[in-house]
Order: structure tokens, then sequence, then C-alpha cells
């Protein structure tokens, strides 16, 4: 009795370890398959360091914007995938002197932000992934303050991020991330009569739903 026990013991111990591999793979197969695309909706702060400088002196400076954000993510393998975020922020832009701040206007910035990432765990519930990727900052509806007229240009920059998901089911889950971009911004008043370079360089720190299809 005591042998069959061993034995039977040891016949589903060897089913177990070799069943394992291909519940793997039939998870492959159907992350693959089926799971290739990750939808998120954020809430974000955009939350710039500031600096740079001008034909004034001082130090420019950008505050902070909390906006809704959309973003989008392939799957290449069950680890590897590219994210690409869409989202749009307000900021005013002002200027630390040493008599204090001088109001330089408004303006829109679209910051498509495109990253290349490595996900650790992608079939457990908490699932952290980091990445890398390229920026292009794009102001848009510059506003100068009273009468002046104020220009920025767009520019590239990299990105570093880190994040998680925890997944309630194969379908819903939740989503923390943070990036940080490195974007400097050329800026202009009165067609060039004052000119700066605006290092927004920005945390941008958001969480919100994830959907996996």
């Amino acid at each position: 009795m005591k042998t069959a026990i061993k034995a039977i013991s040891l016949a589903l111990l060897l089913g177990g370890l070799m069943s394992a591999p291909a519940q793997a793979k039939d998870f492959e197969d159907g992350y693959l398959d089926k799971d290739r695309f990750q939808l998120r909706v954020r809430g974000i702060g955009v939350l710039p360091t500031g600096g740079g400088s001008t034909t004034i002196g001082g130090s420019p400076d950008a505050d902070n914007a909390y906006v809704p954000e959309v973003d989008l993510t392939y799957f290449f393998t069950d680890h590897i995938a590219a994210e690409l975020i869409a989202a749009t922020s307000p900021h005013d832009l002002s200027l630390r002197t040493g008599a204090g701040r001088v109001d330089l206007g408004d303006t829109m910035i679209l910051p498509p932000t495109l990253t290349l990432q490595y996900h650790f765990t992608p079939d457990q519930k908490f699932s952290p992934y980091v990445g890398a990727g390229i920026n292009y900052t794009l102001p848009y509806a510059e506003k100068g303050a009273g009468a002046t007229t104020l220009e920025a240009d767009g520019s590239f920059g990299y990105a570093l991020q880190a994040g998680t998901d925890y997944w309630f089911n194969d379908t819903w889950g939740v989503n923390f991330d943070v990036k940080k971009i490195w974007v400097d911004v050329d800026a202009s008043i009165n067609n060039g009569a004052i000119r700066g370079n605006v290092e927004l360089n920005p945390w941008v720190v958001g969480t919100g739903i994830s959907y996996r299809f």
C-alpha cells in the first residue's frame, strides 16, 4: 500500500512538472493572440521643474497642470511593449527675478510620448514595468501677458518611465505610472525682442483604469 501511494504521488508530481511548461505556453499563446493591446485612461499631473535662461536675465518657470490622458500599449511579446500617450495641458509661464515673478503669458502643450517597455510579470495580478523613449513637446495657443505676444517652438526630448498595473481580472485593472521627460522649449516675446530657453523637464505622475484586449 505504501509503495502504491508513493508511486501515485510520484506520478502526480511528475505530471504537474510536465504540465507547467505547457500551461505557460498556453498562457503565452493566449496572451499574444488575445491581449496584444492595452488601453488606459489616467488622470495625470504635469509637474515642470522649471529653469532656463532669457536675454533679460531671470529664470523661466511653468506652473503645474492636472489633466486627463489616454494611452495605448501594444505588446510585441508577453514582456516587451510600446506605449503611446496623448494628452494636452495648459501652463502659465513666468519669469523668476530677484524682485519677484513677472507674468509672461500662457500656452497649451501637446506632449506625445512613445516609450518601449519591459513588463516583468504580465501574467500576474501585480504587473510592474519600466520604459524609456522619446517625446515631442508642441506648444500651441500661446498668449502673451497684457499686450505682448508670445511664441514657443516645439522640441524633442528623452523620457524614462516606471509603473505598475494591478489586474482585478483578465480584462480590467488599475494603473499607477511615473514619467520623467527632458525637454527644452525656445520662446520669444514681441517677435524676438526678448528670447529665452524654458527647461520644462516635467515629472508626469498619473493613475487610472487599465483595459486589455
